[in-house]
């Protein structure tokens, strides 16, 4: 699903989001890549509150990501990453993940997540040169970690990963204190139709968490900026939990300037339909409060 290449002009357009000039592929530049992507590129679900119906094709993720200052969850986020990483000669690979929570994963998660690594990268504390890569996991990940068992400060956070099955499969803990359990891939090569059926449920089904609150997110290297609804909130270094913004034009503001979140390519009535499904909703949540 990675095997095409970004148009030049997407490419360069992406680059420029990013802020980094396309080098030769190398360790240290995929960790710059890995960290600008989801430093400006915000894990987001506002299109589906929004009613704009996106696939999961990483090419037009890739063109939503480089033209129209979007983001989105996994399967854009990452497979638009890979497209440009293989763009730029990394060797690649998607695979078929789950992220699952605290009671562990079950086969009901697969296909949940999309999930990259990147091979033939050997650094002194990483001989084998394998690194998973993971833009699209919100709060977690902010550099590739060395596809190599063990536990990773990640601050706030700390994780862990362990290789379930030699050669074939891998789980991710996440911290206690993140936003899901964990997550577990196999290493087989991933297809675009492994996600279809859990990308038509996440973005549709009344029962999604993706469809019941809008949110985005955004990582840097201390923590995590959120917005869930009409709350603004900050995980690690400078936590905390603000007032709701009840302003449309304070919201749409806060998008734009934190979150690099802007809709002037949107279809008309995006906008609109987006402030009133996220402010009905808080609306709802306030009333069953009281």
């Amino acid at each position: 699903m990675l095997e095409s290449a970004l148009a030049p002009e997407v490419r360069d357009a992406y680059l420029a989001r990013l802020g980094v000039q396309p080098e030769p592929p190398s360790a240290a530049g995929l960790a710059l890549l890995a960290q600008r992507q989801v430093e400006r590129v915000p894990y987001e679900t506002l299109w589906i509150q929004g009613g704009e119906h996106w696939d999961i094709d990483p090419a037009e993720a890739a063109r939503r990501i480089a033209t129209q200052s979007r983001g989105g969850y996994c399967y854009h986020l990452n497979g638009a990453l890979g497209l440009l990483l293989a763009s730029l000669g990394y060797s690649v690979h998607a695979h078929v993940g789950g992220v699952h929570g605290p009671d562990g994963p079950t086969d009901a998660e697969r296909g949940n997540h999309l999930v990259l690594t990147v091979d033939g990268l050997p650094t002194d504390d990483n001989p084998g040169g394998v690194w998973y890569v993971d833009a699209g996991l919100g709060d977690a990940l902010h550099s590739p970690l060395p596809l190599v068992a063990g536990t990773y400060d990640c601050p706030p956070f700390g994780l862990s990963l362990e290789e379930v099955t030699a050669g074939s499969s891998w789980h991710l803990t996440h911290d206690p204190s993140g936003g899901f359990g964990g997550m577990s891939w196999t290493i087989d090569t991933a297809r675009l139709t492994d996600f279809e059926t859990q990308h038509r449920w996440l973005s549709t089904s009344p029962e999604s968490g993706f469809v019941k609150v809008a949110m985005a997110e955004r990582r840097d290297a201390g923590g995590v900026d959120v917005v869930r609804g009409l709350v603004r909130s900050r995980i690690g270094s400078g936590a905390f939990v603000a007032d709701p913004m009840t302003r449309r034009d304070e919201w749409f503001e806060l998008l734009a300037d934190l979150f690099g979140l802007r809709f002037d390519d949107s279809d008309p009535g995006v906008c609109d339909r987006l402030w009133a499904t996220v402010l009905d909703g808080h609306r709802r949540w306030e009333a069953e409060q009281g």
